[in-house]
């Protein structure tokens, strides 16, 4: 059954409605001070709790202790039954925009991207709508997603990639908009039953919904975080914490080597990429631009201290004492998740540096007294995930040793005897689901292609594809966007007659662009839809372990996660959980169990392994030593 939020005049409206779209009892309006206390009651236990957006209504009642078990998120499913190949047929497919399309992610109130932007059509008692409009900004039409360079900044509260690739596009609702989530749930449960694979887009969907579930969770519960140990490590590396408008100690020794070196004057600021070009250039250096891979190749006395510059201006300015004050400072980190905010369904954020917690800073992450965190990341998911895709049975036996047990892909691709070395293994399965046509890549790939031709067979397909324009979609449904009308227009400008040399070259590259997107589209997309389901197993195994006896150290995360151990911190193919100390190996083995019920979700026996790398510690820098 589901439970239908709506805002209702000055109340909060509830509508029961079954799970075939039908209305299952009459609607009630209680007052917002209620919704909480209906949200916790028994017989709510077992809904569906089904909502415009998660972070309109769940954040509200973590904060009065109340954990809702499970969700629907319209907005997030809507954006996958209108783009997934699998119910292009369907009336909502099919249906011109609506509102629906302009809804953007809603950010956890309260955070330091949150803007208070009052919106008159919010419900009563939430925080207001957030507008994302200006974080998360459209794909640029004219390249591939996969294609994407930014990778935001983490001070001022700027949009990071999840991994590189163009976020969906974020537009807020105008004030005059006025949803109906009973209509909108009722059209998207009769697009799953007209779709061609109800069951894949069911689970895809409801692994969605758990995901903005526990995202809310983690930034409600916080990564925890000493910052006191996070200043000894900024004042270790840069001397203490320079006064507002000025460098810290140890950069600006380095900026005066960095001038005298290239006997530049000392107004020349090294923050400033053209004046540092210029001034290279006239000392001499040879430098075309600033990064670090072409600096190394030059031989000169300015590298040495330009480089070391450039590494702490990172650390200063991504996780420096503004990043402290802003990001973590009651002693928690938390972070601004966008669940599908990317468009192979892998999350993006909204600020702080979630997606790249640099390892120079791990040492802050300290569990609580008498707490402690299991931290576990999957080992060569994406080539397991291929394996399993395109049921190439010899490729995912590589994945395992003779006894049964899992082990390291890349060296099960070597004693195969398919290539010499695990590097080459990993750099051709790379290249295959990446598109490398060069070097060792370009080498490695036909033996692979011959030992696993399923399975290189699967990216070939999805790149030509992508070449032709046409969506590849992975296992639970989730489409890729079509190019956009640029890249069609170059490629229609190829067959002019008079299409010159630099035409044709510019369609086949942008074809070729394209293509590597697709062919990566499926796999990434599928391990990311292996990783929403992992972590609403372990979600709710984690809760099933019940609370902490009165005798063992409660934790410092507010309720309803002060008494149990709860998931903190997400990473496409990580997780850290937060657990009392007593708990430690419960949580080792759930979290395990939880990696293989996400294979048998998505794959069925398919007998393909998703092996762990497990680690119990007290400081999350000590997880990979």
């Amino acid at each position: 059954m589901h439970i239908v939020v709506s805002a209702e005049g000055s109340g909060i409206g509830l509508r029961p409605m079954s799970d075939a779209g039908a209305p299952a009892g009459e609607q009630r309006v209680v007052e917002a001070s209620a919704l909480a206390r209906e949200a916790a009651a028994e017989e709510a236990a077992l809904a569906r709790w089904t909502w415009d957006d998660t972070n309109n209504w769940y954040p509200a009642l973590l904060a009065q202790g109340v954990r809702v078990d499970r969700a629907h998120d319209l907005r997030l499913a809507h954006a996958v039954l209108r783009a997934s190949v699998l119910s292009a047929r369907t009336a909502l497919a099919e249906a011109g925009p609506t509102a629906w399309d302009r809804l953007a992610p809603v950010p956890p109130p309260g955070g330091p991207t949150a803007t208070a932007l009052t919106r008159p059509d919010r419900h009563p008692g939430s925080e207001p709508l957030f507008d994302l409009g200006e974080i998360s900004a459209p794909a640029r039409a004219d390249r591939p997603a996969g294609d994407h360079r930014g990778n935001g900044r983490a001070n001022g509260g700027a949009r990071e990639q999840g991994d590189g690739r163009a976020p969906v596009e974020g537009r807020g609702p105008s004030p005059d908009n006025h949803l109906d989530p009973a209509a909108e749930l009722t059209a998207q449960l009769r697009t799953i039953k007209d779709s061609t694979e109800p069951g894949r887009l069911r689970l895809l969907l409801a692994a969605e919904s758990a995901g903005a579930l526990a995202a809310a969770e983690m930034h409600h519960a916080g990564l925890p975080w000493r910052g006191d140990i996070h200043d000894e490590i900024l004042t270790e590396a840069l001397g203490p914490r320079p006064r507002p408008g000025a460098r810290p100690a140890k950069l600006e020794d380095l900026a005066n080597r960095i001038r005298d070196t290239i006997d530049a004057p000392p107004t020349l600021n090294p923050d400033s990429h053209p004046d540092l070009l210029r001034a290279m250039e006239y000392a001499g250096v040879g430098a075309r631009s600033l990064r670090k891979w072409e600096l190394e190749k030059l031989d000169h006395p300015v590298i040495a201290p330009l480089l070391e510059y450039k590494g702490l201006y990172r650390l200063y300015t991504a996780n420096g004492w503004n990043w402290l004050d802003t990001w973590a400072p009651d002693g928690r980190f938390r972070m601004e998740y966008v669940v599908g905010g990317v468009v192979t369904g892998r999350w993006a954020s909204t600020g702080g540096g979630a997606l790249q917690l640099p390892h120079n800073v791990r040492r802050a992450v300290t569990a609580d007294p008498g707490w402690t965190f299991v931290v576990a990341d999957a080992a060569q998911l994406e080539p397991r995930v291929l394996a399993a895709l395109a049921r190439d049975e010899r490729m995912a036996t590589a994945g395992r040793s003779k006894d049964g047990a899992s082990t390291d892909m890349y060296a099960g691709i070597v004693a195969a005897g398919v290539v010499d070395s695990r590097e080459h293994a990993k750099l051709g399965m790379l290249g295959a689901m990446y598109g490398g046509t060069t070097g060792v890549s370009a080498q490695v790939l036909p033996r692979l292609a011959r030992a696993f031709p399923h399975a290189i067979d699967l990216v070939e397909r999805a790149a030509r594809a992508g070449e032709r324009g046409e969506k590849v979609t992975t296992r639970l449904g989730r489409s890729s966007p079509l190019p956009g009308d640029s890249w069609a227009a170059v490629q229609g400008s190829a067959f002019d007659e008079d299409a010159g040399a630099d035409v044709q070259s510019r369609a086949r590259s942008q074809t070729r662009s394209w293509g590597r997107f697709t062919r990566n589209f499926v796999v990434q997309g599928t391990a990311a839809e292996w990783a929403l389901c992992w972590i609403a197993s372990i979600r709710r195994r984690l809760w099933a372990l019940g609370e902490l006896s009165s005798e063992s150290p409660q934790g410092l995360a507010p309720a309803p996660f002060d008494r149990r151990p709860h998931l903190v911190f997400f990473l496409h193919d990580e997780v850290v959980v937060h657990a009392p100390a007593a708990l430690a190996e419960a949580v080792a083995q759930e979290v395990r169990a939880a990696a293989d019920e996400a294979g048998r979700l998505l794959f069925g026996d398919f007998p393909v392994d998703f092996p762990l790398s497990v680690a119990v510690t007290e400081s999350y820098a000590d997880a990979k030593d």
